[in-house]
């Protein structure tokens, strides 16, 4: 009996990181979308818009059911705090992008998974091996060698990108803490309320009618977070968030990949490098895992 709960544990402790993964690769794909948006439309007006595309989503799956669990859910008022946490996080990096290049922002926001770590220990009470610490280490090592950050200043857009990368770590935590309290719909719905009623006001005070492109990548970026959302809510419930955090590193991969096919960027020669450290990081973090699960 033993055995097979150790082999179940390991399962769901794997399923969880590629869930997550694969929410990664989505949240990558939305922000190439968001950043063709942004150039005609403001960040508000997007969130709404996704807001409002996942909930209608949400309706046609779940129903007047749905909505009634969710307004007995007993973290109605715990995701109204993580949400506040994460727009936070988005106005700041967001803002950040204005002065700063994706790869100078990406190089200060990862580090976030280190700052999950570490709250990890303290808030959630999780064991953290020395191979996950090193393995986020090297994580980072590898975003800052691909990014090569070392000429920037102390500049208001870096603390903006420390502060997003700080506020998106307390907001996984905080994940964390909700995944395994209520099921991902209720969390999807929650979140996404939320997020339409904090940015209501400030899409219609600043108002683009968009066209027809504008209005297919606006249902594409709902299609595309709602869903990475979900998946992330999912991994949460079966994979502690330490062991999730260097995970996070996969986006620059993403990112860069997306980046050449949409607006045909040629990486340089250190972000093959740090490419490979990154990945080197996430095998340690799967190849650790499983290893354990075996002793």
């Amino acid at each position: 009996m033993a055995d097979v709960a150790i082999l179940e544990t390991r399962e769901r402790v794997l399923a969880g990181i590629l869930l997550t993964g694969a929410a990664y690769l989505l949240f990558s794909t939305q922000d190439a979308s968001i950043k063709l948006l942004v150039t005609g439309m403001t960040v508000w007006q997007i969130m709404f818009f996704r807001s409002i595309t996942i909930l209608g989503a949400c309706a046609a799956m779940g129903g007047r059911r749905l909505f009634a669990d969710t307004v007995r859910s007993p973290i109605v008022r715990p995701m109204l705090v993580r949400s506040a946490f994460t727009l936070a996080a988005w106005l700041c990096y967001y803002n950040a992008a204005r002065s700063l290049q994706l790869a100078e922002l990406t190089t200060f926001y990862y580090a976030a998974p280190i700052i999950v770590t570490v709250f990890s220990v303290f808030l959630l009470g999780e064991k953290v091996p020395m191979l996950r610490w090193l393995a986020v280490l090297i994580g980072f090592a590898g975003v800052f060698v691909a990014c090569d950050p070392t000429h920037l200043g102390l500049s208001v857009p870096v603390l903006l990108v420390l502060a997003a990368a700080l506020l998106w770590a307390i907001a996984i935590v905080l994940l964390r803490k909700t995944a395994l309290a209520e099921r991902s719909m209720i969390q999807l719905l929650l979140n996404n309320f939320y997020f339409l009623l904090f940015s209501a006001v400030p899409a219609l005070l600043w108002w683009h009618t968009p066209d027809l492109a504008q209005l297919l990548l606006l249902a594409s970026v709902g299609a595309l977070g709602g869903l990475a959302q979900y998946l992330l809510f999912e991994g949460m419930k079966r994979t502690p968030a330490s062991i999730l955090a260097p995970l996070e590193y996969s986006s620059l991969l993403w990112a860069f990949a997306l980046g050449f096919a949409i607006w045909g960027d040629v990486p340089r020669r250190e972000v093959f490098l740090g490419a490979a450290l990154i990945i080197t990081a996430g095998l340690l973090i799967v190849g650790g895992e499983h290893f354990r699960k075996r002793l």
